[in-house]
């Protein structure tokens, strides 16, 4: 953080008596300069989440632009990249989600997270946390019986429903999984926080534009 105004102010006002008339003219002129101020970042995570995607839809846009794939509409192999896929991540659950390093929402991520292979795997890992948790349960015996016992049950039968025990399982169950699931993957979170917080400070110094929403984010296959 920069001195105040303020305080320059009055530092030069201390050094007044020991300083030449002309010395002093020129540290109160430096002392009285606008002061360049860092940003204001929201408080609420709603609020970084909101600051964030906009940066990285006004990034966006400005690379479609610059490729002249904006449309409309807007040109979705220029949007998301072509061909195989550079980045993967296979998680817990079976599923393998993928992501491109030559398109715009690429370039974008490149600019806010620095590292977007490290982004990647951790923003797949970190999304990806409940439904490891989840598949967890499929360890507990009690639990797969209860879910043989829910499955049994017609669609709309809630007694039956009920009577399976299913949900009350879960709700006891899954935040001892969920802990151990997050435990797992402590380094993959905290650079998740890490690059996070690097995203917030460079979108806050991105000029305010009005975005285009595209269609974003690798989908699991």
């Amino acid at each position: 953080m920069g001195i105040s105004t303020a305080r320059g102010r009055a530092t030069g006002r201390t050094a007044a008596a020991a300083v030449p008339a002309v010395l002093l003219a020129a540290l109160l002129a430096g002392g009285c300069a606008p002061e360049r101020r860092s940003p204001s970042l929201p408080t609420s995570e709603r609020g970084r989440s909101d600051l964030i995607k906009a940066a990285q839809q006004v990034l966006v846009d400005r690379c479609m632009t610059a490729r002249h794939a904006a449309g409309p509409p807007p040109r979705e192999d220029v949007l998301f990249g072509t061909g195989p896929a550079e980045l993967s991540v296979t998680l817990a659950t079976g599923y393998t989600v993928r992501a491109h390093t030559d398109g715009c929402l690429a370039e974008a991520h490149r600019f806010l997270y620095g590292d977007q292979a490290r982004w990647f795997r951790a923003e797949v890992t970190v999304n990806n946390l409940r439904p490891e948790a989840q598949a967890r349960l499929g360890e507990d015996p009690g639990y797969r019986a209860a879910l043989a016992r829910r499955t049994a049950c017609a669609d709309r039968d809630t007694r039956c429903i009920d009577a399976s025990g299913l949900a009350e399982l879960r709700a006891r169950l899954e935040p001892a999984r969920l802990a151990e699931v997050r435990a797992a993957h402590r380094a993959e979170i905290a650079t998740y926080d890490r690059l996070r917080d690097r995203a917030l400070h460079r979108a806050a110094g991105l000029p305010a534009e009005h975005p285009t929403p595209h269609r974003k984010g690798p989908a699991p296959s």
